[in-house]
């Protein structure tokens, strides 16, 4: 049985994912459809890859991905089709891959399919939903298109570690309004090397100086930092709305400052009121 995924930015109000979904049952009743979410902001690539890449994983072998964001194919981003670890991933080469799959998968294809519609606004139902047929039905990826040898970069984010500082950004914020950066773990230990720290948030406005196991860790209304099961380093209050209450943005800049000893300039962690 054939599981098929749906990410978008459609929002749940209009009729675009059951659409979708309706042309997929169509050519294969059998098939079973999983909404990842359709709550990806509109045209957001690297929110989308960053949803889809902490989730795939948890699916079989076989799985299809439909990513529909920031769909209009052009000469440099064309519609194509990947196979990465057993996994299929049906999108338009605009730098989701690299997001999702951080650069290593095993084969990309162009998608040359012939879509059953004269308008060219709903590549998703009228094309993709098609290609993952095709794919569920055991056809080669090479009867969908030509090979394609090079998929387009994301210009992914990365944080610059020097001298005694990691300097990273906000890559995502979740429904809870907490706030997920792109400072690794492995990166924050090996920059680390079991010194004391002091994590900054908006400049020195927000502090905190340890890292929890869980947002419980910390009285009420405090900030808290963990690395969530993602692996990155994440930032909320507990039982409330860090970004909400702060004034934080998407790539906002968040501060590691590594120290040998008690920094009495740099404020304490605690309570934001």
């Amino acid at each position: 049985m054939a599981i098929i995924t749906l990410t978008s930015d459609w929002g749940t109000k209009d009729y675009y994912a059951a659409a979708v979904k309706g042309t997929i049952l169509s050519m294969l009743p059998t098939a079973t459809i999983v909404d990842v979410t359709h709550e990806i902001e509109p045209f957001n690539v690297a929110q989308a890859g960053f949803t889809l890449k902490n989730c795939y994983q948890c699916f079989p072998s076989g799985t299809i991905h439909i990513i529909a964001v920031d769909t209009i194919e052009s000469m440099e981003c064309p519609h194509v089709v990947v196979k990465a670890e057993g996994q299929y991933f049906i999108s338009t080469d605009n730098g989701i891959f690299s997001h999702i799959l951080d650069e290593k998968y095993d084969e990309a294809y162009y998608i040359d399919v012939p879509q059953d519609s004269d308008f060219f606004t709903f590549a998703t139902r009228d094309r993709f939903a098609k290609v993952a047929v095709m794919i569920a039905n055991g056809e080669p990826l090479s009867s969908i298109g030509a090979p394609r040898e090079r998929l387009n970069p994301g210009g992914t984010f990365c944080a610059v570690a020097r001298d005694n500082t990691i300097e990273g950004v906000v890559m995502h914020i979740d429904s809870y309004d907490n706030l997920i950066t792109n400072i690794s773990k492995e990166m924050f230990e090996r920059e680390r090397r079991g010194r004391d720290f002091t994590i900054m948030v908006k400049g020195d406005l927000y502090t905190v100086d340890e890292i929890s196991d869980s947002y419980l860790d910390v009285d009420v209304v405090d900030l808290v930092a963990i690395f969530g099961t993602h692996g990155y380093l994440e930032l909320a209050l507990n039982k409330a709305k860090l970004v909400s209450l702060c004034g934080i943005e998407l790539k906002s800049t968040i501060k590691v400052i590594f120290h040998d000893h008690d920094d009495e300039t740099l404020p304490k962690a605690g309570s934001l009121f």
